[in-house]
């Protein structure tokens, strides 16, 4: 086999596992042990002066330990056991792609919330921040839809523009970057100093996936008169990123996203997205997920082909 031909099976093979298995629990995962690394640091350094400074430091030696060890790591079985490489690059395609796993989890929420109020909150507290206690039936729907179409660019096509940028090491460092995000980048009384560099990071991480995500959601569905709209909402979204894939799926679903949300006690008042505050139905999560999926395949095919491309020059 050729070698550009070669260099492609790592993000082939990795993306075809999560499609087939998606996070298999009995599977040791990376990401489980960012969050044990973060929560040491977090749990010596969090307190007394200088947090916002600390809170700096751990997350851009997090960020750059991880990135480095892989890369190393990746030099030396390439240039020594090559097809050992490709298979630690296969594994960690596989474990920085969440989209199969976060699909499975709307689809439940959805389910859950067929059986009882009650059996769709808790599903729905898998994969949100918010407090969900109280949140209505339609609440429920529209935070799994606004986690489904924020995801779609955190856990899909962030790590594969980053893949395509610099990649395994650089994938792998991005999932450090949202977990670090996802664990301190809270604007709470614990948070709000400590983890405000690990959301900075973060937002600069994602800035180009973001919007690029609400891009390809245009693309696949082909409503390119939803561009303006997603542009004019994706800016009231209090994250500078997160309101663009939301816009993005809100205008695909003509539905509104939004609005306020207890997040660890506190109330933080959301704006909305959208202006249409119909009823959602599983019918639209069904809708959502084909959405998601068409996107996250027309991006690993551009990845691919960038690849091949960068391969087939550099290897003549």
């Amino acid at each position: 086999m050729c070698e550009p031909l070669l260099l492609t099976l790592p993000l082939l093979i990795g993306w075809m596992l999560d499609i087939l298995l998606g996070d298999p629990p009995y599977l040791p995962h990376p990401i489980v042990g960012f969050g044990k690394m973060i929560s040491f640091g977090e749990h010596r350094l969090n307190k007394g002066n200088h947090r916002k400074i600390k809170g700096g430091i751990m997350a851009v030696v997090y960020i750059l330990l991880v990135f480095g060890v892989t890369w190393l790591i990746r030099q030396l079985l390439y240039q020594h056991i090559q097809p050992l490489g490709i298979t630690i690059d296969i594994l960690i395609v596989f474990f920085c792609l969440a989209g199969t796993t976060l699909i499975r989890e709307v689809r439940q929420v959805f389910v859950a919330l067929d059986h009882s109020l009650e059996e769709g909150r808790k599903q729905v507290a898998r994969i949100v921040g918010r407090d969900t206690s109280a949140l209505s039936a339609q609440e429920v729907r529209t935070a799994a839809l606004e986690t489904l179409a924020e995801n779609l660019s955190d856990g899909v096509i962030a790590p594969l523009f980053w893949f395509a940028l610099l990649g395994t090491p650089g994938m792998l460092a991005y999932k450090m970057v949202n977990t670090l995000d996802s664990m301190i980048g809270y604007r709470t009384q614990r948070y709000k100093n400590f983890g405000c560099w690990s959301a900075h990071i973060d937002d600069i991480a994602n800035y180009i996936p973001a919007r690029l995500t609400a891009l390809l959601m245009v693309f696949v569905t082909g409503h390119w008169r939803l561009i303006g709209f997603v542009w004019r909402n994706g800016r009231r979204h209090a994250s500078p990123n997160s309101g663009y894939p939301e816009a993005a799926l809100a205008g695909i679903l003509n539905c509104r996203f939004g609005g306020p949300h207890y997040y660890f006690g506190e109330l933080f008042d959301k704006p909305y997205i959208g202006d249409n505050d119909r009823q959602l139905e599983t019918v639209d999560a069904k809708k959502a997920i084909n959405v998601n999926r068409k996107t996250e395949v027309v991006m690993v095919v551009f990845v691919l082909f960038i690849q091949f491309f960068i391969n087939f020059h550099h290897y003549g």
